[in-house]
């Protein structure tokens, strides 16, 4: 898949965060595939994606 593909995808999962908060864990594996598959590619992976993923991977945690 291409990188811009990529960077679609993922512009795409934030919206749906926002829009459905309550399908956030699913949200954050489908975050999580497409930091791989950047990453599985060579890519580099925006530091605000990573921000993102660590802060869902807290809120995650807690609970929420």
């Amino acid at each position: 898949m291409a990188f811009e593909d990529l960077k679609a995808r993922i512009a795409l999962l934030f919206e749906q965060m926002i829009d459905e908060p309550e399908d956030a864990h699913e949200a954050l594996e489908k975050l999580r595939e497409s930091i791989a598959e950047l990453r599985a590619t060579g890519m580099p992976v925006p530091a605000d994606v990573l921000d993102i993923e660590q802060k869902l991977e807290a809120l995650e945690q807690s609970g929420r």
